[in-house]
């Protein structure tokens, strides 16, 4: 561990799941500072992100990769203190966010250095925390498995959320129609306001039918979706022809009934992907083509994170039940450090 201009305490405050269960199994508590190993830095953390894998692992349904910290939280911002060996990517003082496998909800945090980046230019600490996640599992999926292409149609569930906010913006930036739902009129405009060509009202409208006529019957090349369950068969009948169909996750069911012969008649390709245990260089290679494609857009003010709210980090029990509740955008939590 490299010499720091600071003191780095012993112990700091963590939030730990003290059993499988809903948000009052929040609870902080006093863990040693993690040490930086080989290639990571040591953050003291101004602010976490809080996602849905957040909310799994809280109810026991997501385990932390193997080597990963027990204590929930996947992205985090802050100030760089100490470096472990043979990390050089950033110094003491470096204000940076990153995407970690875990550990987030905490005062100090360890991440690799080639999974880090700086905060972008116009961009808070707080708001640089609720980038990595979002915008690391968008880029991979949406471009990497997706292969969106300018001048393509693409449907993003759950518009106001993370991953929705995130997508409609990378999609627009990068020259593709947008299609969203969202769950309400209001959230729908906000959706809008973000770019979106068109927004959907999943309670009172049908997305098929909304989509089929906007695109002459043509459907929607790329679809990212994160409800799963019954939602699989209808996006197969609003994709088009060769279409793709990335799954991230499945909050309506992970056992579909779908009519596989509209997949073989359409040439659809209905992939998945999962981010939390790929490898450090298969993110570091997504950081950096976010850094190359994405951070100019930040300095430019084209891009921006869509924040709800934030709150304290010993109150990470009311972030999560915030996260269960009608919401647009990132919810934080901050340090006060």
């Amino acid at each position: 561990m490299t010499a720091s201009p600071e003191t780095v305490p012993d112990t700091m405050i963590a939030i730990e799941i003290t059993e499988p269960g809903g948000p009052e199994a929040l609870k902080p508590a006093a863990r040693p500072v993690p040490q930086p190993g080989p290639g990571e830095v040591l953050v003291r953390v101004s602010a976490a992100g809080v996602n849905r894998p957040d909310v799994l692992q809280r109810m026991g349904n997501y385990a932390p990769p193997p080597g990963a910290s027990d204590i929930p939280g996947l992205e985090i911002a802050g100030t760089v203190v100490a470096a472990g060996p043979g990390a050089t990517k950033f110094a003491a003082g470096d204000v940076i966010t990153g995407l970690v496998p875990g550990g987030g909800y905490a005062e100090y945090a360890t991440v690799h250095e080639s999974n880090a980046m700086p905060v972008p230019a116009g961009v808070s600490v707080t708001e640089a925390a609720g980038i990595p996640e979002t915008y690391f599992t968008v880029c991979s999926t949406l471009f990497d498995r997706g292969g969106l292409r300018p001048a393509e149609s693409m449907l993003v569930h759950g518009g106001t959320s993370g991953i929705g906010t995130t997508a409609i913006q990378l999609g627009k930036a990068f020259g593709a129609t947008v299609f969203t739902t969202a769950g309400s009129d209001e959230k729908c405009q906000a959706c809008r306001d973000l770019g979106a060509d068109v927004a959907i009202n999943y309670r009172t409208e049908d997305f098929v039918e909304v989509i089929a006529e906007a695109t002459g019957g043509r459907g929607v090349n790329v679809i990212l979706d994160m409800v799963g369950g019954d939602y699989v068969p209808r996006n197969y009948k609003a994709a088009a022809e060769d279409g793709r169909i990335v799954q991230i996750a499945f909050l309506r069911g992970f056992k579909p009934q779908t009519d596989l012969n509209l997949l073989m008649r359409k040439r659809l390709t209905h992939t998945g992907a999962t981010l939390r245990p790929r490898s450090v260089e298969f993110k570091a290679d997504i950081a950096n083509k976010i850094y190359d494609r994405v951070w100019p857009l930040f300095a430019a003010g084209t891009m921006k994170v869509v924040m709800d709210s934030t709150y304290p980090l010993t109150e990470a029990a009311s972030a999560h039940a915030r996260l269960d509740e009608d919401h647009i955008g990132k919810i934080v939590l901050e340090t006060g450090l």
